[in-house]
């Protein structure tokens, strides 16, 4: 006996889609010459265009970056982060202040005093870094829609502060699953649309993927030469086991990024700063000898005299060189650090399941800039 069934014929299931690569389409050349320009309007402006230039830097990345042959796009603004910025300062410089003025009522207990200021800093920190996150992730678009964040920067800073503490009585050991446990918080309030993110990485994957490499800090710290290398190779194990446990719905990323990848990236950075070191010594003593010429003292007795550590001529010439020093410093940094080390992360990541993307819906408000104003004035905000 045989049955056919009634209706047509089902249609074959649809084929998966192969995972896409992402790519990075921009021009190293046309970096170097946005950073190597905006350290120059730095220099005019006293550091007050960091912000812009950060904001260029931030649409140059976006901007080449193509997942599915779509860019993604930042629409901060220069303006919005100097806001951010003014606005952290009214409120961190009181505290400062307030600090200072007890410190000086009460000298004997300043060393026990400074404990509240370094937890409400710790805290305050760990605020900023989640609010700056969520100002950067409501200013990047892809396909049209926006990603964006919910949740409490103060129940995030509880949260690390809580973990901190663990991974201080552990000697550090608790450390992947501190990271573990606030990423785990930080993407389930992210969203692509109407996309919930989540973060998959357990903690005992990365301590498995980088344990030997907290035998090796000790060994670090009494011979430098080591620590790029176990650092590099730090960095390379969390970008990759960051980068595996990301998830946007059905969307999940996979990243192949080798130990070894950012080794070289942080070795040039210390060769740059060792040759830009030299010159900066080479001009403090044309200075010298420069300033020297100019009074009527020998010039052995000019440098051992007073006159010489507490002259003016010297005193600019030495400031000027510090500004350049530190302006060209800054752009080693930003070109190997910054674009160099987001070109060889992204050509490692596969992204899986893009069709989920497909019918995604809009949702989500723009964030303040407070956030990242507060992590610029405490120095911990990411890229």
């Amino acid at each position: 006996m045989s049955w056919t069934p009634i209706g047509p014929p089902q249609p074959p299931p649809l084929p998966v889609p192969p995972p896409i690569p992402v790519a990075f389409t921009g021009s190293r050349r046309e970096f170097f010459d946005l950073v190597k320009r905006g350290a120059g309007l730095e220099f005019v402006t006293l550091g007050f265009y960091r912000f812009w230039l950060a904001t260029d830097m931030r649409r140059h990345l976006w901007s080449n970056t193509e997942i599915d042959g779509d860019a993604a796009e930042y629409t901060g603004r220069g303006k919005e982060l100097l806001i951010g910025f003014l606005v952290a300062l009214a409120i961190l410089v009181p505290v400062y202040l307030a600090y200072f003025l007890v410190g000086l009522e009460a000298e004997r207990a300043q060393a026990f005093s400074s404990i509240p200021l370094v937890a409400f800093f710790y805290l305050f920190g760990q605020f900023a870094i989640f609010r700056a996150r969520r100002y950067r992730l409501t200013r990047t678009v892809w396909r049209g829609v926006r990603f964006w964040m919910s949740g409490s920067g103060w129940a995030y800073a509880g949260l690390a502060a809580l973990w901190g503490l663990l991974v201080v009585i552990s000697l550090g050991l608790l450390l992947p699953w501190r990271a573990a446990a606030l990423e785990r918080y930080k993407m389930r309030h992210s969203y692509y649309g109407d996309l919930q993110g989540s973060f998959e990485g357990r903690g005992w994957e990365f301590f498995k993927r980088g344990w030997w490499l907290w035998l090796l800090v000790p060994v670090a710290v009494y011979m430098v030469p080591v620590a790029p290398f176990i650092y590099g190779a730090y960095k390379a194990v969390e970008w990759q086991w960051w980068l595996s446990g990301i998830r946007f719905g059905g969307v999940r990323l996979e990243s192949t990024l080798k130990r070894s990848a950012l080794i070289g990236l942080y070795w040039k950075v210390i060769g740059w700063i060792v040759v830009l070191g030299l010159v900066f010594a080479a001009w403090l003593a044309l200075s010298a000898v420069l300033v020297a010429s100019m009074s009527a003292t020998p010039l052995k007795e000019f440098f051992a005299s007073q006159e010489f550590t507490g002259s003016i001529p010297f005193l600019v010439f030495l400031g000027l060189g510090y500004l350049l020093f530190a302006l060209a410093i800054n752009v080693v940094i930003r070109v190997y650090l910054m674009r160099d080390l987001w070109v060889k992360v992204l050509g490692s990541t596969i992204v899986h399941g893009i069709e989920a993307t497909a019918n995604v819906s809009a949702r989500g408000e723009l964030a303040n800039a407070l956030g990242e104003g507060f992590a610029d004035g405490l120095d911990v905000g990411g890229f």
